[in-house]
């Protein structure tokens, strides 16, 4: 399960090392803004979908999706954050 995470973690990195393409996930990285209004625009999709009970699993992997490649457009490596996480484990 958390293999498709890794990979996701993977690819988004590969998209950000690489020279610019036309992929989704490039434009992302090359656009910070247009990064935080997709993040923004999900995590509300996210919650409607939870209100209305409808469609939140595919909501909740795009809030994901986009968050991830959002942190690493600003250079915020998802493991630090999982160091952040685990020092707060009481």
């Amino acid at each position: 399960m958390l293999k498709n995470l890794e990979d996701l973690i993977k690819t988004i990195r590969d998209r950000k090392n690489s020279s610019p393409d036309k992929s989704y996930t490039n434009k992302l990285l090359n656009d910070k803004n247009l990064s935080v209004s997709k993040v923004k625009e999900e995590l509300a999709e996210l919650i409607e979908a939870v209100e209305k009970n409808t469609n939140k699993i595919h909501e909740s992997a795009d809030v994901i999706y986009h968050l991830l490649v959002y942190l690493e457009a600003n250079n915020i490596k998802i493991e630090s954050v999982m160091e952040e996480l685990a020092k707060r484990k009481k």
